[in-house]
């Protein structure tokens, strides 16, 4: 394991502060990266919940099985695990490890790591420690329930849960294998080497931390002895650079080989540029509208069916939301196990006027809150405009982002328009905010779920079938079981998937298998390369 100030860690350190005067032209085996990363609060996998720790941590960790970006329609894999097996009672699932790997540390990765990590994990009870949770661990019970002996490591679970729910929620950040002897000899306390793998890590992944300057830089060095051979990419060097226009120049100008926080106008003029491209990939996140049911207007389900209408799918997507996202009319994003295709809403004032008139509503009025961010103020003027031709008002207040979100946990947002991220790489993720809500009062206070969030009494049957999803042990079954649930969701839900997110990233034109992992997971270094 190497600490933030070896000479090696202050020598990268040199190289992040001179890279902007020094490089005309990013070195062969040097990975540049430009991306806001002022978000990382942590990098201990058992906490970190933010999108650049986890990119940090999906390169310096490995798993017990884990997804390939590059291959995400093939699911999960093997990693640390070479097999697992699932009892025949679907009550506990074993796990083989793989034999020769080791921790950057150099010392051998054990079943006794893999299970102390996801032990410790539910232990410390940071935010994300519910994706393993919810299998019925808890801290007083998890050192019965996660064993291990020699080779091996058993999940005993509390119901025979779908294995594919428990495979890839064991794909998230929080599954990562940390270094039980080098966490256990930093540890203060009883913290569990918490406050340690804050600013260090101890892992077994394609790179080791060389630094982490917060709102600076992080720095990656290639682990040479890695079990999967080591990287092309010598060195990543992720710099802070939170301006899409900066990131633009950087890239034109060859101090970068990856920007990824370009605006649409950015990428505009990046594709006219020689040396460099435009990579679209579609990510987990989902721009939908809410339409809360303690609203009188917004409850008659003809209002729900003509609102579907009143969206200019199209027209938003080519213009101010250009390469930013696409139309997707479900809610699990493409990538995820299950998904929905189908987008059977299209933008008709002529009918959304007409469902109206047929249900007898010839007008009202209707004052929400929007965040007050550029494509959601857009989006939310745009339907004001189509609202007005079918006889709705529509008054938009903007507020801050903190101010919606406690309006809108507190069931007050009577239109909502933002996005939503997955939490962990399964189906369920979705399905248990959006078609889940089992107690519909106020003194239920589920604020987690988007359902309750809206108001939206799911009906028994959609309850039902979402949890019997997760129980599903036939993987295709399971999907299907999704696809059906969408389908009916899509017919009466009054929370309405519009678009998903696409991340475009600039590349140089040499920088070869870029990817930002899809719908999924994170970013892989490892597979990068760079051609003349």
């Amino acid at each position: 394991m190497r600490h933030l100030l070896t000479p090696r860690a202050l020598l990268l350190a040199s190289a992040i502060a001179l890279a902007p005067a020094a490089w005309a032209e990013t070195p062969a085996d040097t990975l540049v990266v430009a991306n806001d990363i002022s978000d990382i609060i942590t990098l201990d996998p058992a906490q970190t919940f933010e999108f650049s720790g986890n990119d940090v941590n999906r390169n310096t960790y490995d798993r017990l099985v884990d997804f390939d970006p590059m291959d995400m329609a093939a699911g999960f894999k093997p990693s640390l695990a070479e097999s697992w097996e699932v009892a025949e009672d679907g009550l506990s699932i074993t796990f083989t490890m793989r034999e020769g790997v080791t921790f950057h540390s150099g010392n051998p990765v054990r079943a006794e790591d893999a299970a102390w990590s996801l032990q410790r994990a539910v232990k410390l009870n940071k935010t994300p420690a519910f994706i393993l949770t919810q299998f019925g661990f808890t801290p007083e019970n998890v050192e019965e329930k996660i064993t291990f002996d020699d080779r091996t490591l058993t999940l005993n679970l509390d119901q025979p849960y779908a294995p594919s729910f428990v495979l890839n929620c064991l794909t998230a950040m929080i599954g990562s294998v940390v270094d039980k002897e080098t966490v256990m000899s930093n540890a203060e306390g009883d913290d569990l080497g918490n406050a340690w793998l804050n600013t260090n890590e101890a892992g077994s992944g394609a790179f080791t931390l060389a630094a982490w300057r917060p709102n600076e830089a992080v720095q990656l060095a290639a682990y040479e002895d890695y079990w999967q051979g080591a990287s092309a990419m010598k060195r990543v060097i992720v710099r802070n650079v939170a301006e899409s226009s900066a990131q633009r120049l950087l890239l034109e100008q060859g101090d970068i080989d990856a920007a990824r926080n370009l605006t649409p106008t950015d990428v505009d003029s990046l594709e006219q540029t020689e040396g460099v491209k435009i990579k679209d990939e579609p990510r987990g996140r989902i721009l939908y509208m809410g339409l809360n049911q303690k609203d009188e207007l917004l409850s008659n389900p003809a209002v729900i069916e003509a609102m579907k209408h009143l969206v200019d799918y199209q027209g938003i997507t080519d213009s101010f939301l250009k390469g930013m996202f696409k139309t997707h009319q479900a809610f699990l994003p493409e990538g995820y196990l299950g998904a929905l295709e189908e987008n059977p809403w299209t933008y008709d004032v002529e009918k959304a006027r007409q469902i109206l008139a047929d249900a007898g509503i010839e007008g009202g009025t209707i004052t929400t809150k929007i965040r007050d961010l550029r494509e959601y103020v857009d989006v939310a003027q745009t339907l004001q405009a189509s609202m007005a031709e079918a006889g709705l008002t529509l008054n938009i207040e903007q507020m801050t982002g903190a101010q919606v979100l406690d309006a809108y946990r507190a069931r007050e947002v009577p239109i909502f328009l933002g996005e939503w991220g997955p939490d962990y790489s399964d189906p369920n993720t979705n399905a248990a905010t959006f078609a889940y809500n089992p107690d519909n009062s106020d003194e239920a206070q589920a604020t987690g779920l988007l359902a309750w969030r809206n108001a939206y009494a799911v009906p028994d049957e959609m309850n039902e079938a979402t949890v019997a999803a997760t129980l599903e042990q036939d993987s295709d079954k399971r999907a299907q079981m999704y696809r059906d649930i969408q389908k009916q969701y899509q017919e009466e839900a009054p929370i309405v998937p519009l678009f998903q997110r696409i991340e475009n990233t600039g590349l140089r034109e040499n920088v070869q298998n870029w990817n930002v992992g899809g719908s999924v997971t994170s970013v892989m270094y490892h597979q990068v390369t760079k051609g003349e």
